[in-house]
């Protein structure tokens, strides 16, 4: 599997797994996974920021897939690929159609910059 064939599988998978997250069926576990995954797909902010040379889109290419994989992993094949099929026509041209998916983890990160900025 080339590179690009990777990246649109995993832009692919964002989405089941936020329907994986939602569904009665995935374990607790995975869920917590899916929603730390998640969150850090659709966060603005990255764990190595992008304009440090090399090391900056080392979580684009290594943690984020390492994440969903892992997550995929605890969840159960036959929940998965059903959420997989609900998933096809989430992300239109490989962009969000629903950019509101990202309000939390940007709220979230919004309130951990307050934190941090204001001592609090």
């Amino acid at each position: 599997m080339t590179w690009k064939e990777r990246a649109s599988r995993l832009a692919a998978d964002i989405p089941a797994l936020y329907l994986a997250l939602k569904s009665g069926e995935t374990p607790m576990l995975a869920k917590a996974m899916a929603a730390l995954t998640v969150a850090y797909a659709l966060s603005p902010i990255d764990l190595i920021p992008d304009f440090i040379p090399v090391l900056g889109v080392v979580d684009d290419l290594a943690i984020l897939p390492l994440l969903a994989a892992f997550t995929i992993w605890l969840i159960p094949p036959e929940v998965f690929a059903h959420c997989r099929e609900q998933a096809k026509g989430m992300w239109g041209g490989g962009t969000p159609q629903r950019w509101y998916f990202a309000l939390p983890a940007t709220a979230a990160w919004l309130g951990l910059l307050t934190l941090v900025l204001f001592d609090l």
